[in-house]
């Protein structure tokens, strides 16, 4: 594998390539090929030991963009309630233990059989709220994803920047934002509010990939960058004019592509397109 040097904000997220590598595997895989980063996510993690993986992570002289993932929050009841606290103060500890920059949290859908949207995003915001001062106390900021609406039942009942955004402010300091473009490509107010983000400091990640057209499945149809229908240079320039300088995290979920081919492909075919396309 061809080692780059133009690569320094690169970050891999494990599950573009979860189902050639293990983690320890995706650790050693990224220092070869040169890129800077890794954004492990927590079955992998705790598949590997914890400390085991911060040991090879700084090894390998890595950074790591971020822990994918905590959230999950909205709740039927109260043993559903605590049982959500606890494992995200667990994700707050694992991602401190490794080094990484901030802990995604994917906020997640209705609770039970519940219809009531509104609820579930107060149960949200009242959960992060929570988790907050543990989250302060070890120095981990918090990354909310809003996750495109397609996802509102089930995943994350928070998907616009805008929404995110308003959490964030109301929440304050230690409370961001993940931008991923597969999510919110689309939005119209996009610019605006990434450039709100910006101007509050609270854009603690940015992740890449691109949507398909036809797009196969909904989650794990993701498109390598450049294979899709996203204006990738547009947007990174938004995130840029808006003061974020840290990784670019690459995250592409593809049952029915990438996760077929050659783990290594797949990693010199990021670099690739990072360089070229985004």
């Amino acid at each position: 594998m061809t080692k780059s040097t133009n690569i320094k904000q690169l970050s891999l997220n494990y599950a573009t390539v979860k189902e050639q590598f293990t983690l320890e595997e995706a650790i050693r895989v990224c220092a070869d090929a040169g890129i800077p980063a890794i954004a492990p996510w927590r079955d992998a993690l705790q598949a590997c030991g914890v400390d085991r993986a911060a040991r090879l992570i700084k090894e390998h002289d890595l950074s790591v963009s971020s822990l994918c993932r905590g959230g999950f929050f909205p709740y039927s009841n109260a043993k559903e309630r605590q049982a959500s606290l606890d494992d995200n103060r667990r994700a707050i500890e694992e991602a401190a233990i490794i080094g990484a920059e901030c802990l995604v949290l994917v906020v997640g859908g209705l609770p039970g059989h519940s219809k009531d949207i509104a609820g579930a995003r107060t149960q949200v915001e009242e959960m992060i709220a929570e988790v907050l001062p543990d989250a302060r106390a070890a120095n981990m900021p918090l990354a909310i994803e809003p996750l495109h609406s397609m996802y509102a039942a089930d995943r994350a009942c928070v998907n616009t920047l805008g929404q995110a955004n308003d959490i964030c402010e109301r929440l304050g300091k230690g409370v961001g934002v993940a931008i991923d473009v597969y999510h919110v490509w689309w939005d119209p107010d996009l610019q605006a509010e990434i450039k709100r983000a910006g101007a509050a400091g609270t854009i603690f990640g940015f992740h890449l990939c691109d949507w398909l057209v036809p797009t196969r499945d909904l989650l794990v149809d993701r498109g390598m960058m450049g294979d899709g229908v996203i204006d990738l240079p547009l947007i990174r320039s938004w995130i840029e004019d808006a003061g974020y300088n840290s990784f670019y995290e690459v995250e592409i979920f593809s049952a029915l592509d990438w996760w077929k081919k050659p783990g290594r492909e797949v990693v010199d075919t990021v670099i690739e397109r990072f360089m070229t396309v985004c």
